[in-house]
């Protein structure tokens, strides 16, 4: 951390916090991610409250909760009750009781009635990640006004890029106006007369947050107001609220798609025991599904016996179908992420990957034919009196594996989308091991065929 950071090579925090204060913002939150909790929440209480203030407001600061909750509760409270509203109420939705009430009740009745407001909506909906901080003006008024409202709100606001212009007598929002538009407009105009024809694009509280992403993606959008049923606006979600849910959300889908549950914190923050549970019951699970390949060998035993060669590509064969089924999952989960797709689309996709798999299973089972042909004639195995049939019995049998194993792979995610689950949850290991065990009852399902008569 020092040769990165420049920090003193001390415990000391009145130390740390004096270096600290020579270094920007990211690289304290940095350091204090670093930190023990203990020194961290000592380092933080000795910073001048305004910089404090602005640390605690980095969303990159995991830390936070922890620190919040070593801190004196009255200096606690006053740092909470002067972060931005959306910020503080992430760290109380990560806090337990009882510091979570405590600190609560430290707050102003303001700022709490605020956050307890945030606090409602489920994590991961743009009610839980917006921020009341917002900037609103009657519609009556011209450009001239607004833009002397923004002065001198400025600063007590999130964002001041986009105005919010509100009906006088219901507030309910009539229009969104970007400040390059208000600025650009004649200070005696109308501030109507500053905004586009189309209404504004609003989101309810309860959106998902991934959609929230996509209309900004759609949209090219810098914020985008959060409205009730009647139309008043709530808060706003800003653009690097987004980001970061984005980032969470890729997150939680690539921890799911490795085979585990998704977690909430930095890897070296996660306790041991929460380590086992995240991973301990999809291995479990994948476990017992892998059984299910010793039952499919078992039942096949005495062909087994009968030609002990085919044994030889069982890895083989069960590899090509799971590593096709997970590029297929890997494809489908990001298209349905992006929206690219709709669970319509199933029977399209069904179509596209059906002969896809038929021709990279023939493409492998090109070069199988050719490996036990080149083994077979320069002498480095022997395959026996009937090897040209077992090649052709390996080449047929990742034909149909690796086409079953794209089509399981593309189906898989609509499949779990259409039961209410997260697509993400397909992940490889687990359609490896689907496929493993209809991979094997293929290939010997084929042997069985070829191989009848001669080895079998």
């Amino acid at each position: 951390m020092e040769d990165i950071l420049f920090l003193p090579e001390t415990t000391d925090p009145a130390v740390l916090a004096g270096a600290m204060l020579q270094q920007h913002v990211a690289d304290n939150v940095e350091a204090l991610n670093r930190l023990e909790p203990d020194v961290g929440a000592a380092v933080l209480a000795r910073l001048p409250a305004e910089r404090a203030v602005e640390v605690l407001d980095q969303p990159e600061l995991d830390a936070a909760p922890d620190l919040v909750a070593r801190l004196d509760p009255d200096s606690a409270g006053r740092l909470l009750g002067a972060m931005s509203e959306d910020r503080a109420a992430d760290i109380f939705r990560r806090l337990t009781d009882p510091a979570r009430s405590q600190l609560l009740s430290r707050l102003d009745p303001g700022s709490r009635a605020s956050i307890e407001r945030l606090l409602v909506y489920p994590p991961n909906t743009a009610g839980s990640i917006m921020t009341t901080e917002f900037v609103s003006v009657p519609s009556t008024w011209t450009a001239a006004q607004t833009l002397e409202h923004v002065r001198r709100v400025e600063r007590t606001r999130e964002t001041v890029y986009a105005i919010y212009v509100l009906d006088p007598l219901t507030a309910r929002l009539v229009q969104a106006i970007s400040l390059r538009r208000l600025i650009s407009t004649e200070p005696d105009a109308p501030i109507l007369s500053a905004a586009r024809m189309p209404a504004p694009v609003t989101v309810s509280p309860f959106t998902d947050q991934e959609e929230v992403g996509r209309l900004f993606r759609r949209h090219d959008l810098l914020a985008v107001p959060v409205v009730d049923h009647v139309g008043h606006v709530l808060g706003i979600v800003t653009v690097d609220d987004v980001i970061d849910a984005i980032l969470e959300e890729g997150s939680e889908d690539v921890q799911k798609f490795g085979g585990m549950a998704a977690i909430e914190k930095p890897y070296l923050q996660i306790g041991f025991g929460e380590m086992i549970r995240k991973r301990a019951g999809w291995l479990c699970a994948l476990f017992l599904s892998e059984m299910l390949t010793a039952s499919a060998m078992q039942h096949f035993q005495s062909e087994l016996e009968k030609a002990i060669v085919l044994t030889l590509f069982i890895p083989l064969i069960m590899s090509s179908g799971g590593n096709s089924g997970s590029q297929a999952t890997s494809l489908l989960i990001r298209s349905l992420a992006l929206e690219e797709l709709r669970l319509r689309d199933w029977w399209r996709v069904a179509v596209r990957e059906l002969p896809t798999g038929a021709v990279l299973g023939a493409i492998l089972g090109v070069i199988g034919v050719g490996r036990i042909t080149l083994w077979q004639t320069l002498g480095f195995y022997d395959y026996g009196h009937h090897w040209p049939l077992v090649a052709a019995t390996v080449a047929v049998g990742l034909v149909g594996i690796v086409t079953f194993g794209s089509l399981t792979g593309s189906m898989l995610p609509f499949i779990l989308q259409r039961l209410g689950f997260d697509p993400a949850s397909a992940s490889a290991p687990f359609v490896a091991t689907l496929v493993d065990v209809t991979g094997l009852v293929i290939y010997f399902s084929v042997a069985l065929v070829i191989l009848s008569g001669t080895l079998l």
